[in-house]
């Protein structure tokens, strides 16, 4: 958005790159979505954008976690009754 930030990090630069690319990719996909140019309104926005993608990729996360959780379950009843 036409500022430049120092930015101290413990991750490589190579993180902090890719991080920056993507903050920017998503505020020039807000910016070229809106009508306005107000910089705190774009921000906000592609703060909303990023939490909702993810919160949605966090819940995927967390259910693929549970049916993976309950396929193995499934799975060692089976081969405990088998066992037995």
């Amino acid at each position: 958005m036409g500022r430049e930030l120092q930015v101290k990090s413990l991750a490589s630069a190579e993180s902090v790159r890719e991080v920056e690319a993507f903050v920017n990719e998503k505020l020039a996909e807000v910016a070229a979505s809106v009508k306005t140019t107000d910089s705190q309104i774009i921000t906000i926005l592609t703060l909303m954008n990023i939490a909702e993608s993810y919160l949605a990729l966090a819940r995927e996360t967390d259910e693929f976690r549970k049916q993976g959780s309950e396929r193995i379950s499934s799975l060692l009843y089976k081969l405990e009754k088998n066992l037995e």
